[in-house]
C-alpha cells in the first residue's frame, strides 16, 4: 500500500479523499518534525518513532570487500507496539467493526499532549533561529558597510590633506624664490652705484695733489 491506497482507505472514515489526504500528510509532517527534532513519537498499541545516534565504525564494502570507515550519523528508527506485534504474529485476531489500533489515551504522545503541538513549536523554534540568523547576518553587513565608508572617507580626507600640503609647500617655495630674486635685483644696482662713486673720490684726490704741487711751485 502506498500513500495514494492509504488516502483512499480512510476517505470514506474522514468525510472525503482530500480531507483525508491532509491528514495523512499532517500526521507524516508531525511525525517527522518531531523525530528530526529530537524527541520520541509514541502511540499506544501501534509503536513508536524515535532518532537514533550512530557512532563512527567500520563496515565492508559488501562489493569489493573493502573495510571502510564510516561517519557518525542519525537514524530513524520504529519500534512497533506490543498490539501491534500480536495482531501481527496472529495472536489476536483483527476486529470486525473496529480499529485495528484503539485511541490513545491522553498523554500517551511522548513531549506533551499531542504530536502536532510539539511539531509547531520544533517550527517556530526554526524559524526564530532562522529570523535571528538573519538578523545577524544583517547587523554584520551593515558594520562591514560602515567600515567601509568610513575607510573611503579617511582616505579621501589623508589625500586631500597631502594635496594641500604640497600646493602650500609649492607656494612658500615659489613666494621664497621671488623674494630672493628680489632681494637680488636690489642688491645688485646697490653694488653697481658703489663702483661708480669709487673712480670720483679718485679724481678728487688727484686734484687735491695738483693743488698742492702748484702751491708749493709758486
Amino acid at each position: 500500500m502506498n500513500k495514494a491506497q492509504l488516502v483512499e482507505a480512510i476517505a470514506d472514515k474522514v468525510g472525503g479523499r482530500q480531507q483525508a489526504a491532509d491528514a495523512v500528510d499532517a500526521v507524516l509532517d508531525a511525525v517527522v518534525r518531531a523525530v528530526v527534532a529530537g524527541e520520541r513519537v509514541s502511540v499506544t498499541g501501534f509503536g513508536s518513532f524515535e532518532k537514533v545516534d550512530r557512532p563512527a565504525r567500520y563496515a565492508r564494502n559488501p562489493q569489493t570487500g573493502e573495510r571502510v570507515r564510516v561517519k557518525k550519523t542519525s537514524v530513524p528508527r520504529f519500534r512497533a507496539g506490543q498490539g501491534f506485534k500480536d495482531l501481527v504474529s496472529g495472536s489476536k485476531k483483527l476486529p470486525k467493526n473496529d480499529v485495528a489500533v484503539k485511541k490513545a489515551p491522553k498523554g500517551s504522545l511522548s513531549g506533551g499532549s499531542s504530536t502536532r503541538t510539539t511539531a509547531k513549536a520544533a517550527a517556530k523554534k526554526a524559524t526564530a533561529k532562522k529570523a535571528t540568523a538573519k538578523k545577524a547576518s544583517a547587523r554584520k553587513t551593515a558594520v562591514a558597510g560602515t567600515a567601509k565608508r568610513a575607510a573611503k572617507k579617511t582616505s579621501a580626507a589623508k589625500k586631500t590633506a597631502t594635496k594641500k600640503t604640497s600646493a602650500a609647500k609649492k607656494s612658500a617655495a615659489k613666494k621664497s624664490s621671488t623674494a630672493k630674486k628680489a632681494t637680488a635685483k636690489k642688491t645688485a644696482p646697490a653694488k653697481k652705484a658703489t663702483a661708480k662713486k669709487a673712480p670720483a673720490r679718485k679724481v678728487a684726490s688727484r686734484t687735491t695733489t695738483a693743488k698742492k704741487t702748484t702751491a708749493r711751485n709758486k
